[in-house]
């Protein structure tokens, strides 16, 4: 199990773009970065109990594995499942290596039928593999976290999947939604060349689903939204993101009270 930070990255000079889609409107605003410092890093709060911090990629696969679950019309519970699997195995990292060719989030194996390599690096299609996966174990959404996920990847030691639980559901809570403005990154620089125009859209399609801009998403699914474009904002290069009177902004990490913000959309930008 790997539980090493990544080196952070470098950021080159950006543009500004402003896109609107129906009743979901965001804007992309880039500019100047200095190298990501050793303060950038996301909360997750949870409803109660304790937060818990990743850094801005795990926050971004944490967010791509939620946002799956809500594409494929999952209960909250698996994506809880599949967040406390992929911690164990990776620490919420898509590894290019693993146990004899055990690859990716989840570390599946092209050998035992989850598909090809490159596929399995691919976070989406490893998200979806394991949901698709979780939904043929007979009384799954009845299970523990731990035997649900243990019955999809038939681990030498399924016990260890218990210890992610709680940490598990609390990155649930707050990609899927439930907890409004409760996913927060400081960010103090971004990662990479500047995103193409529409890099944010298709990413949004891939994963959330069709048109996820598109209309006026209601509370739940509208913060479902906004908390994946924060825990995007370091690969997207966004400098705030606002929801329902409420903007979260890169700089100070936190979201704010914004009475003059139209609570009827999400924006980024």
């Amino acid at each position: 199990m790997n539980r090493t930070r990544w080196p952070t990255r470098r950021l080159v000079l950006g543009v500004l773009v402003v896109a609107a889609l129906g009743g979901v409107a965001y804007g992309l605003s880039r500019a100047v970065q200095a190298v990501v410092g050793p303060t950038s890093g996301c909360t997750f709060a949870g409803s109660d109990g304790p937060a818990y911090s990743l850094d801005p990629d795990q926050a971004q696969e944490a967010s791509v594995i939620a946002a799956v679950g809500g594409r494929l019309g999952l209960p909250d519970h698996a994506v809880t499942i599949a967040l406390a699997t992929s911690l164990q195995e990776t620490h919420l990292r898509d590894l290019p290596y693993g146990d004899l060719d055990s690859v990716g989030l989840f570390q599946q194996r092209p050998s035992q039928g989850w598909g090809s390599r490159a596929q399995l690096l691919d976070p989406n299609y490893a998200a979806t593999a394991f949901f698709q996966h979780l939904e043929q174990v007979p009384g799954w959404t009845q299970l523990a976290v731990a035997d649900a996920a243990q019955a999809v990847q038939h681990s030498a030691d399924g016990a260890a999947y218990a210890a992610w639980a709680s940490e598990a559901r609390t990155l649930a809570i707050d990609l899927t939604g439930e907890a409004p403005a409760s996913v927060s990154c400081r960010l103090t620089g971004y990662q990479g060349a500047t995103p193409a125009s529409g890099a944010l859209t298709a990413a949004g399609e891939n994963e959330l689903g069709l048109n996820p801009f598109g209309t006026d998403p209601g509370p739940q699914q509208g913060w479902r939204i906004a908390g994946w474009l924060v825990a995007h904002a370091y690969a997207y290069h966004l400098p705030s993101v606002s929801y329902q009177n409420r903007m979260w902004s890169a700089d100070s990490g936190r979201w704010a009270a914004v009475p003059s913000s139209n609570p009827a959309s999400v924006q980024a930008g």
